[in-house]
């Protein structure tokens, strides 16, 4: 018997700008000693908007940003509440940008854009 492999679920945004995204999350991992975000996480999104050709974004979510909002907060973010950070910067990218592909496929998030993000969708 064969592993079942994991379904990605493609979903649509459509941003601001007036174009239709679509993107699948294709996972997490600590971003890379030598990249000028570490420490942090790096959450990976593959997009598209047009269906022909796809591209990778990834948004960082620093360490000193997640201690501090445990710190203020008295608890540490879950796993999910990090993931839902991260899908809100990519929302906001779309919603900001003309062109992602050319304009910027790395977005981080600094503490105040953190605590911003989680209280508009009620997480305290």
């Amino acid at each position: 018997m064969q592993p079942e492999k994991s379904v990605r679920r493609l979903k649509t945004y459509a941003g601001a700008q007036g174009y239709v995204y679509q993107y699948y999350f294709v996972g997490q991992r600590p971003a890379l000693a030598e990249d000028p975000e570490a420490p942090a996480t790096e959450f990976i999104f593959d997009v598209t908007s047009d269906r022909k050709l796809t591209y990778a974004i990834s948004v960082f979510l620093g360490e000193g940003p997640v201690t501090t909002w445990a710190a203020a907060h008295g608890r540490p973010l879950t796993e999910a509440e990090q993931y839902a950070a991260a899908k809100l910067r990519l929302f906001r990218a779309f919603d900001e940008l003309d062109d992602i592909k050319s304009q910027g496929r790395r977005f981080s998030i600094d503490g105040p854009y953190l605590e911003e993000m989680l209280a508009g969708i009620g997480i305290e």
